[in-house]
This record gives structure tokens, C-alpha cells and sequence, in this order.
């Protein structure tokens, strides 16, 4: 049963997805990672694989840029494939320097200044949650490989590049020290709040590509081929979610 985003038949997907946003990222991870993988969707170029990981079955998609994109592969994962547990991983901006280029941010909780949530399902909450036996599981699966992570909460941003006023303290500035954002990227607000909405698991691992307080920056090679360390974490998170 294909959708208007999604060629895949029902059985196609694994109970856990993987979803970076970029989809050459599905594909690295697919082909880098994955025992056995085959493509089961590409509409839009959006590509997604399923395949085993240490004999557990799971898979990998794109997510595409920002909170409408995630919104609907999402939406279709959870209500039409069966799928339990999203794990976005992708990269985002530090707003801290306790947040530093290539460390792991496992997400607390994302603000949004986005219509989202209310435009949805009437959901006025500025911040959604991840599934707490999701991100516990993934805990134990970074410690279990000694990999560090930073959790917090992060902000969802519907504009990359946003104008700026000169004002002082800036925007980013107010949401870490108001809001306690560590970092910023643009789609886990919709995610989370899909899957509370139908009833599933959903989680974010990000890796800093760039700082606000750094000139430091990734480049688009490293951010498609290098944060294997977050990938390594949610890829194991099925052993971890069955004890």
C-alpha cells in the first residue's frame, strides 16, 4: 500500500526507523551500516532502506528539511507502515559552548516558536517531548559503546536563515538563557508531537555541525559521512528497548 510521499508496501518498514534528514545520509548509513539492505522507497528522491543491524531489523530514511517534510513522512510512518519508534539523527547548531563541534545532544524536550502542533491537533504546548523509554534506551546504548552525549532541550527552528535586528541580547541568546536551548535545528518539534498524537515513540540525536559561539563549521561531506557516533547509538537502540 504506497501513499502519495511513499512507494513502500505494508511490511516494508521495521518497527524502528532512522530518519537523518538528508537522505544520501540514509543511504550512507543503508550501504555503511546495514546487513542485508534494500531500498523499499524513493519517491521525491526521499530514499529509504530497510536491512538488519547485529540480526535486529530496522531501517533508515530521509526526513527532508524542516517541520512540514518530517511532518508528513512521519505522520505516514507511524499511521500507515506500523512503525513504533522514530529516531531522528541529524546535525544542528550550538548555541553554547558546552555544546561543541561533533559532541552528540540527546533531546530533552524541542521549543518551537512554530504553528505546528496547533495547526495539527490544536496542541498549544511551545515545547514537545520525546518518548522517555526511547531516550532511556538510547542512554544505555551510548553508554554500553562509551560515547558521550549531552541532553537537554533544543530549539526547532521553521527559519534557517533568519534577518537579523542588531538587538542585544540576540534571539539565540534569549533562548539558551530563557528557554535553555543548547542548539538549534528545524524539525523535531513536528516529530514529537506526531508521535504523541498517534500514539508512538519518538527521539532526536544531533550532531553540532557549526556553533553561534565558534567559527568553527562542518562541511557538507563531514555532515553526510561523518557523524557515525550518533548513528552507532540509535542503530543499537532495538536491544535496549526489548529489556
Amino acid at each position: 500500500m504506497s501513499t502519495p510521499h511513499n512507494r513502500a508496501e505494508i511490511g516494508d518498514f521495521a518497527k524502528t526507523v532512522l530518519m537523518p534528514g538528508d537522505p544520501l545520509r540514509a543511504k550512507f548509513i543503508a550501504e555503511t551500516f546495514l546487513e542485508n539492505p534494500r531500498l523499499v522507497t524513493d519517491v521525491r528522491g526521499m530514499l529509504g532502506y530497510t536491512g538488519t543491524y547485529q540480526g535486529r531489523p530496522i531501517s533508515v530514511m530521509g526526513s527532508g528539511m524542516g517541520m512540514p517534510s518530517i511532518g508528513i513522512y512521519s505522520y505516514e510512518l507511524y499511521s500507515q507502515y506500523g512503525v513504533e519508534n522514530i529516531i531522528r539523527i541529524g546535525s544542528a547548531g550550538s548555541y553554547t559552548d558546552k555544546a561543541k563541534l561533533f559532541d552528540v545532544v540527546l533531546a530533552s524536550g524541542a521549543y518551537s516558536e512554530s504553528n505546528y502542533a496547533v495547526t495539527q491537533s490544536g496542541d498549544t504546548n511551545d515545547i514537545q517531548k520525546p518518548s522517555a523509554e526511547l531516550n532511556a534506551a538510547l542512554k544505555s546504548s551510548a553508554e554500553a559503546q562509551g560515547i558521550r552525549m549531552i541532553e537537554g532541550v533544543i530549539h526547532s527552528s521553521d527559519v534557517f536563515y533568519r534577518q537579523t535586528t542588531g538587538a542585544k541580547p540576540t534571539y539565540w541568546e534569549k533562548l539558551r538563557d530563557e528557554k535553555g536551548c543548547l542548539a538549534v535545528e528545524m524539525e523535531s518539534f513536528a516529530l514529537f508531537h506526531n508521535a504523541r498524537v498517534l500514539g508512538k515513540r519518538a527521539a532526536c540525536l544531533l550532531t553540532i555541525s557549526d556553533s553561534f559561539v565558534s567559527p568553527e563549521i562542518t562541511t557538507a561531506e563531514q555532515r553526510q559521512n561523518s557523524f557515525t557516533e550518533m548513528m552507532k547509538i540509535a542503530l543499537a537502540v532495538e536491544q535496549y528497548l526489548e529489556k
